[in-house]
């Protein structure tokens, strides 16, 4: 079902609960089950920020003072060009993934967070092509008990 879903996302449940051979209503029930507890997150469409002018991606950590994290996140989510970030461990303490035109905007965007009270300093490193996209496909599949066994033999 997911997989469905996910691959024709303008297809109506009535659609795929006939390629499923379930009924419409046992379909929306499942993916109401999903929904409430949390494992689909949402319906919109995937966006490429490349093709809005946005080809410029980095991943920057931000070392920040510990007491400050929840005002700092707060301040993170006020920049539209941050497009996720976690807390983590390591030499870094915030990890930031950030969509800018140009070279030169990504470094404004890093200032601008410099400047919130309690970042400390950043490390910055730009991504030059992505060979794996942010995908959950896969491990949906192995879940599920639907993903290829590797080949021993290779």
């Amino acid at each position: 079902m997911l997989r469905l879903l996910r691959e024709r996302p303008r297809a109506g449940l009535l659609e795929i609960a006939r390629q499923l051979g379930v009924a419409r209503g046992t379909l929306q029930a499942r993916l109401d089950r999903l929904t409430g507890s949390g494992v689909v997150t949402g319906y919109g469409p995937d966006v490429n920020v490349a093709a809005l002018g946005h080809a410029v991606e980095a991943f920057t950590t931000f070392e920040v003072d510990q007491p400050a994290r929840e005002a700092i996140a707060a301040r993170l989510r006020a920049v539209p060009q941050i497009l996720e970030a976690h807390i983590v461990t390591g030499p870094g303490d915030i990890w930031c993934r950030i969509a800018g035109t140009s070279n030169q905007h990504v470094q404004q965007v890093i200032d601008q967070v410099l400047e919130v009270p309690g970042v400390r300093r950043s490390t910055t490193v730009i991504a030059l092509s992505a060979v794996i996209p942010y995908r959950v496909q896969p491990l949906v599949d192995e879940l599920a008990g639907l993903a290829k066994k590797p080949d021993a033999r290779h």
